[in-house]
């Protein structure tokens, strides 16, 4: 099963590279998809891409779809 992940854009680099964090853990991540990301926005993540931009309300809700997923997997 393929998951896309909503994470929390810290940095961005020239070379249209991020650091995107989720629950404590950061990540090294493309926004070529996504020209105008910046520091600061959610995003989905898959594959090492930010494929979507996020509202924090909806990337919230989604982070805790997941938490609910993982908790009925029993993970």
């Amino acid at each position: 099963m393929c998951v896309a992940l909503p994470m929390k854009i810290v940095e961005v680099d020239a070379d249209k590279h991020a650091v995107a964090e989720f629950d404590g853990v950061r990540r090294r991540i493309s926004v070529r998809l996504l020209p105008d990301a910046a520091a600061g926005d959610f995003v989905l993540i898959h594959a090492g891409y930010a494929i979507e931009k996020l509202d924090e309300g909806r990337a919230f809700e989604q982070l805790r779809l997941l938490e609910e997923l993982k908790a009925g997997l029993d993970v």
